[in-house]
């Protein structure tokens, strides 16, 4: 016969690990969801993986913050606010990177050239979740 092993107070696990376990499988479907967003071909499946994530995302961040508020999660140092800005600046320097390999890519193959099925995305670095 099947028997769980219980902790001290009866429970399966503590609350704390519990929430833990959730938080660490909310973050893992999260970046599941975002690779099956970029992989997606078809609108609608794009849309319905990027509204997922962003449920997902938003869940985590809650989460994060019940256990926060309940001394069940520490969180490291804070990050400097000048760190932040050069990480963002080199995101939008190796973005605007990007965006030039394309262009010159498809001015070169403007035969075989077709428009994107998607539009822009849009930065996410505002979102209080992120930091």
């Amino acid at each position: 016969m099947y028997s769980q092993s219980l902790s001290s107070n009866g429970a399966f696990m503590q609350e704390q690990d519990l929430l833990k376990s959730i938080l660490a499988d909310l973050r893992r479907t999260s970046r599941e969801y975002t690779t099956a967003t970029t992989e997606a071909s078809c609108p609608m499946t794009r849309r319905m993986f990027t509204d997922l994530t962003n449920d997902t995302l938003r869940l985590q961040g809650e989460l994060f913050n019940l256990m926060q508020q309940n001394n069940m999660y520490s969180v490291s140092s804070k990050a400097l606010r000048q760190d932040v800005d050069k990480q963002i600046q080199s995101a939008h320097q190796t973005q605007q990177k990007c965006q030039q390999f394309i262009q010159e890519k498809n001015t070169q193959n403007s035969s075989y050239s077709q428009a994107p099925n998607v539009s822009q995305h849009q930065p996410n670095y505002g979102n209080p979740y992120y930091m």
